[in-house]
C-alpha cells in the first residue's frame, strides 16, 4: 500500500496507486514525518530544540513546501512543473475549504487549524515557484527582493505564526532576516545557478561594474566580478543586521534556531571574502567543524543571555 512504501513527490505523481488512495489522517500525518524526516535534501527540519509539540507541525509544513519546490526543480519540462504547480495550488484551495485529499494537506489541515495560520505564506511560495520557471534575470534590487518576498519570507512567517506570533514588527524583522539567507544562498551557488541559465544578481549591478553575462558564463573571475560580488555580498550583510533584533524578541529556543540560521549565513559571506570572491570555479561551503563551531558559539551566547 502507499503508506508501506512511501514515495518522494516525483515519484509519488507518477504512482497511479498512491493517487488514488484513499489517505486516512494517520497515514497523512505518518508520510509528512518521514518526508521531512528523510528527504535526500534535508538535514534535521525540526531542530532539537524546538517543541516536541510542534514537531508534527513543521513536518507537515515542511511536506507542503517540499513538494512545491519539487514540483518546480524535479520535472525537465518547465510546461509539466507549471502544470503541476497549478495543480498544487488547487490542493491548497480545497484544503482551506476543507476538502484535503492529498496526504500532505490532510496532514496540514490539523496545523492550519490549530494555528490560524493564513493561506497568503503558502500561496505566495508558489508564486516564486512559478517565477522559477518563467524568469531567469532580475534587472535591479528591487525584482531581486520582490522574489525574495515570495521565495523566502513566507517561511519565516510560517515560522512564526507555529510559534505563536502574528505582528507585524516580528514579520518585518523576520522577513529581512529570511532575505538574507535568500541572497547568501544565490551568491554561495552563483555557478549552480547559471547551470541552470539563473542569474540573481541584479543586472543593473553588473552594469555599474562593467561585467557582462558572456563573462559570467566564461567563468571571469576578474576584478569586475570581485566588485560585482562585493556589492552583493555587503547588500546580504545588511540584511543580516536588519532582522538580528528579532532574536531577541522570540522564546529562547527559538531565539537559537535564529541566531543559529543568520550566524550560518554570515558565515557562508564570511567565506566568499576569504575566498576573494571568486565563487565561480569554487563553491565556498561551511564545514561540519565550522557548523559545530557556531552552534556551541550561540549556545553560549544563549546561556550568557538567559543569565543576564
Amino acid at each position: 500500500m502507499a503508506q508501506s512504501h512511501p514515495l518522494l513527490p516525483a515519484e509519488f505523481v507518477a504512482s497511479r496507486e498512491a493517487n488514488e488512495h484513499r489517505w486516512t489522517p494517520d497515514e497523512s500525518l505518518s508520510y509528512t514525518r518521514w518526508l521531512a524526516t528523510a528527504h535526500y535534501e534535508n538535514f534535521h527540519v525540526v531542530s532539537l530544540l524546538l517543541p516536541k509539540r510542534l514537531h508534527q507541525d513543521f513536518y507537515n509544513v515542511y511536506s507542503y513546501c517540499r513538494w512545491a519546490d519539487d514540483l518546480a526543480d524535479e520535472f525537465p519540462d518547465k510546461n509539466q512543473s507549471l502544470r503541476l504547480l497549478a495543480w498544487w495550488r488547487q490542493m491548497l484551495d480545497e484544503a482551506y475549504q476543507g476538502q484535503a485529499s492529498h496526504p500532505v494537506f490532510i496532514a496540514l489541515s490539523g496545523t492550519l487549524l490549530k494555528h490560524q495560520i493564513p493561506k497568503e505564506p503558502f500561496s505566495d511560495l508558489l508564486v516564486a515557484f512559478v517565477q522559477d520557471q518563467t524568469t531567469t534575470r532580475y534587472s535591479d534590487w528591487n525584482a531581486v527582493f520582490d522574489y525574495c518576498r515570495y521565495s523566502a519570507n513566507p517561511v519565516g512567517r510560517l515560522v512564526l505564526y507555529l510559534c505563536g506570533y502574528r505582528d507585524s514588527e516580528r514579520q518585518s524583522l523576520s522577513d529581512a532576516t529570511c532575505t538574507a539567507l535568500q541572497l547568501s544562498n544565490f551568491w554561495q551557488d552563483v555557478s549552480v545557478d547559471l547551470r541552470k541559465d539563473r542569474i540573481y544578481i541584479p543586472l543593473e549591478v553588473m552594469r555599474r561594474h562593467g561585467y557582462t553575462e558572456a563573462q559570467l558564463f566564461s567563468g571571469d573571475e576578474g576584478a569586475a566580478f570581485q566588485a560585482v560580488m562585493r556589492d552583493v555580498v555587503e547588500c546580504a550583510r545588511e540584511q543580516f543586521q536588519q532582522g538580528l533584533p528579532l532574536i531577541g524578541m522570540v522564546d529562547r529556543r527559538l531565539s537559537i534556531d535564529l541566531e543559529l540560521f543568520s550566524r550560518g549565513g554570515l558565515r557562508v559571506l564570511e567565506k566568499i571574502e576569504k575566498q576573494h570572491y571568486r565563487v565561480l570555479h569554487r563553491r565556498p561551503v561551511v564545514g561540519k567543524f565550522e557548523r559545530a563551531g557556531i552552534l556551541a558559539s550561540t549556545l553560549a551566547h544563549a546561556f550568557v543571555r538567559r543569565s543576564a
